[in-house]
């Protein structure tokens, strides 16, 4: 009998019966651009094994002008064709489900030859659109009909037709970005033409015995978007043109709202799918930051969704529906939202992966196979790197002891936990212990290793991380803290903060500052009220009247950095907008290009890139001006003759960054 009930009852579209109630959500790993479809068969026939219901692809484009970047992957050659056939064939064998979404990014297309219902240009693209006369219309339709088409002779079980997220099909929906006064434009019943035509005629291509997603758009979250009467009726229309489920699409691209980032809270949308619950015969999938088996049932029971939508969570555990359905749940790698391998990688044109799980789209270049001959390994530090070398060394066959000199695990993982709206790294940690204990590893914690200490073992692992920077400015007397002291409660800051570095620490502790009680990541309505949103049966595309309405700071914080620029530029790509946005919200004043003169019972003082020499009053200064590489214990042993590997922190230190940490963990225990 299963904890989860309503996640593994059983689908029923009609012509197939899926297994349970998850779809594993598309995303775009970058994969299929680099041509080499084993490495994509791979990736999807790993995740078809851990006994998901569905699978969608990320966005394979109809045609040139609707790609999301020129050389976007599609079905538009014999060779394309030949190529997805792999990935079905791998799928398929692997006992699984899997639909291919159709992605027009129409005006979003970064590419000059963009198309659009109207030549409004993105604010997240340089190149205008072209208007698109019927002419064009006509061919964008018969294009992604063709593409679907062309799913079914390869082998997909279905297609989704992408029609949320500010792309294509959603572009025409609302008079944001449809001008137009011909019969696509003007009245909603022309301006929802479009859509529903597509399905229409996809349906009629690939016939009844296929699967149809029609990714629909419930909350827009811009201006002039859709009111709920409007999301209703497309919805209706979908279901009548031939659709066989209906997905949930939060937010455009462009909304300067949060939608999966790890501050948004767990499940921040499915009130919304629920409000379409019943107003349709066909199942509703709801979906955005649901990322443990306990929040999808819970989702399913309260009666919010059909089916639930989860992707990134695939990427770092993917057995989750495994580990589920027969009471592992706790060794679930947890996906945290963090965005950094995974959404940043895509929008930088690197391969997407995982924090987490850096194994994720890279199933046939890092391998963890059993170990030839297993090792003594004795690893110090149980941080990130050496969490991470240790569960997958171990996992592999070797007998593992990690030393800490701290009483827990986690090392600068602790301190992230500590940040509104970085709560899911306390189940990262979590995590990590249960793993330590699932693989056996000797865990000695509270011990100050030495090189003696390490002597027995075969291989020796230095993760001793970072220590903070002292940047040296000259001080005479106040209140000077470390970003650690801050975090770890070992000091308390005043009512007014400066906070020298505007790095990711730097934000971090203001976010940390400026806050108090309880974080809006873990209080929906809170959440909500802070950023804006609203029901959007009460206000269209679901955006407040009066905008973010966030709770007042309890202190009055500075941040300041060296660099002429401006500060948080550097933060991570999809992530940094939401930091800089929320500072501002709580008052927080950003200054960049300033010099660090001198630090007295008076405040900072310092220098501003005009020459203006100027006293900032505060009653605390925090440094986050950077870490340096605990050497210690591997000059120690290097000096003793002993050979020693440096990971993570000890090895480099830029910032805390658990992602490189992990991966370089990874790669070294799959070596060994």
């Amino acid at each position: 009998m299963t904890q989860y009930p309503h996640l593994f009852q059983p689908l029923d579209l009609g012509h197939v019966t899926l297994p349970n109630r998850i779809l594993m959500g598309s995303m775009h790993t970058g994969l299929e651009e680099l041509g080499d479809f084993n490495r994509v068969a791979a990736y999807y026939a790993r995740r078809a094994e851990g006994g998901v219901a569905l699978m969608v692809t990320g966005g394979m484009a109809p045609n040139r002008e609707g790609g999301v970047m020129p050389g976007a992957a599609g079905l538009l050659s014999d060779k394309d064709m030949q190529n997805h056939g792999k990935v079905t064939q791998a799928v398929h064998d692997a006992g699984g489900r899997i639909a291919m979404q159709i992605l027009h990014a129409g005006r979003y297309a970064y590419s000059p030859e963009c198309v659009a219902p109207s030549p409004v240009k993105s604010p997240i693209s340089p190149f205008p659109p072209a208007e698109l006369d019927e002419d064009g219309i006509e061919k964008q339709i018969a294009d992604i009909v063709e593409a679907a088409r062309r799913a079914r002779d390869v082998g997909y079980d279905g297609v989704e037709i992408m029609g949320s997220e500010g792309y294509f099909l959603n572009q025409f929906l609302v008079t944001h970005t449809n001008k137009r006064t011909d019969r696509w434009g003007g009245t909603y019943e022309n301006r929802m033409r479009l859509p529903v035509d597509v399905v229409r005629r996809v349906r009629q291509a690939v016939g009844d015995d296929f699967i149809v997603i029609y990714r629909l758009s419930m909350i827009d979250l811009v201006p002039n978007g859709s009111t709920w009467d409007e999301v209703v009726q497309l919805a209706h229309a979908v279901e009548k043109a031939g659709a066989s489920i209906i997905n949930t699409g939060i937010g455009w691209h462009e909304a300067r709202i949060p939608t999966i980032a790890t501050s948004v809270p767990r499940r921040a949308f499915t009130w919304v799918t629920k409000k379409l619950m019943g107003a349709v015969h066909i199942p509703v999938i709801t979906s955005n930051r649901i990322n443990t088996p306990e929040t999808a049932e819970a989702v399913l029971a309260d009666g919010s969704a059909d089916m639930v939508s989860m992707a990134r969570p695939f990427l770092a555990d993917p057995d989750f529906v495994k580990k589920a359905r027969t009471g592992r749940s706790k060794t679930i790698a947890p996906c945290i939202a963090c965005n950094q391998a995974c959404l940043d990688h895509t929008f930088e044109m690197k391969i997407a992966s995982c924090l987490v799980n850096p194994q994720a789209a890279h199933e046939t270049d890092l391998v963890y196979a059993p170990a030839a001959k297993p090792k003594k390994i004795g690893i110090v530090g149980a941080g990130p790197a050496g969490l991470s070398t240790a569960i997958i060394a171990a996992g592999r066959g070797h007998k593992v002891t990690l030393f800490d000199r701290a009483d827990r695990i986690g090392g600068q993982l602790n301190l992230a936990k500590e940040i509104p709206g970085k709560e899911e790294f306390h189940g990262l940690v979590d995590w990590f212990a249960t793993m330590l204990d699932e693989t056996a590893v000797a865990l000695r914690l509270g011990e100050e290793a030495k090189p003696g200490t390490l002597a027995g073992f075969d291989e020796i692992i230095i993760a001793t991380g970072v220590t903070p920077r002292d940047p040296g400015i000259p001080t005479d007397g106040g209140h000077v803290v470390s970003y650690a002291d801050i975090l770890t409660g070992r000091e308390t800051a005043g009512k007014r903060v400066a906070v020298v570095g505007a790095g990711g620490i730097g934000f971090d502790v203001s976010e940390f500052l400026t806050h108090e009680g309880q974080s809006p990541t873990e209080n929906l309505e809170d959440w909500l009220q802070e950023w804006g949103v609203a029901d959007p049966g009460d206000y269209r595309a679901g955006l407040a009247p009066d905008g973010p309405q966030p709770s007042p700071s309890p202190r009055k914080v500075s941040l300041f950095q060296r660099k002429a620029e401006r500060p948080g530029k550097r933060l991570g790509k999809t992530t940094g907008w939401i930091h800089r946005a929320s500072l501002q919200m709580k008052g927080v004043q950003m200054i960049g290009g300033v010099s660090y003169d001198r630090i007295d019972r008076a405040g900072l003082h310092i220098t501003r890139q005009d020459g203006t020499v100027e006293l900032v009053p505060c009653d605390t200064i925090v440094l986050c001006v950077g870490q340096e590489s605990d050497r210690r214990l591997a000059d120690a042993c290097e000096a003793e003759g002993m050979k020693v590997h440096v990971i993570g922190g000890a090895d480099f230190a830029a910032e805390l960054d658990a992602k490189r940490a992990i991966d370089q963990g990874a790669r070294l225990a799959a070596s060994l």
